[in-house]
């Protein structure tokens, strides 16, 4: 981004005005293990992974393919994996990078793999708070999805100013909002064309 004058603005995914990430720093460590073993060791669970996908774009080193094939095909692969239809995901955690190809790119992605339900579920990107952690971005998203699902809130996307018709879901702009989450999905689309969709699932006795 330019907005070096305004950093805490300057992180705006699918906003017209959107010129660029913001590079942030950040960690997370998310413990995998069968559910015999969290009960054993009396483990507050948290969720469920209960399917992924993966695919790659080979295209270009840092510009996704603009027919967004691979990642529509990711998410696709993810909720099969799953087995789900794209109307049992109550909340999409983006990648939502706030660059003009990303944005643009993820939103026909989506389009492509949930058909009409796109325009009806709740999309939001972390990176517009707390900016691209580049290899941190997948875990520390995937925790702020868990967090999202456990305690009915799906954070927004901040700095929404100006609407992109090519960017026309609902983004979640600027104010959170309760949900009740149960199933949601998180998106991880990174340089070299490597994209991976994680379906996540509330835990339940």
């Amino acid at each position: 981004s330019t907005r070096n004058d305004q950093p805490e603005r300057a992180s705006r995914p699918f906003d017209a005005g959107r010129d660029g990430f913001v590079p942030g720093e950040g960690a997370a460590t998310l413990v995998l293990e069968s559910l015999d073993h969290a009960q054993a060791r009396g483990a507050r669970i948290v969720g469920e992974v209960i399917g992924f996908g993966v695919t790659n774009d080979a295209f270009h080193a840092v510009a996704p393919d603009e027919t967004s094939a691979a990642p529509a095909r990711c998410i696709s692969n993810a909720l099969a994996d799953a087995g789900i239809a794209p109307e049992d995901i109550d909340y999409v955690n983006a990648h939502g990078t706030s660059t003009q190809l990303n944005d643009a790119g993820e939103t026909r992605a989506l389009k492509m793999a949930l058909g009409e339900y796109a325009y009806k579920v709740p999309v939001s990107s972390t990176k517009s708070m707390i900016g691209h952690l580049l290899g941190g971005a997948g875990a520390v998203e995937a925790v702020a999805t868990l967090l999202c699902m456990n305690r009915g809130m799906i954070h927004p996307t901040i700095n929404y100013e100006e609407p992109d018709p090519v960017c026309d879901l609902d983004y979640v702009p600027n104010q959170a909002r309760r949900a009740d989450i149960r199933i949601a999905i998180s998106n991880g689309f990174g340089f070299g064309g490597v994209n991976c969709t994680i379906v996540l699932k509330r835990y339940e006795e």
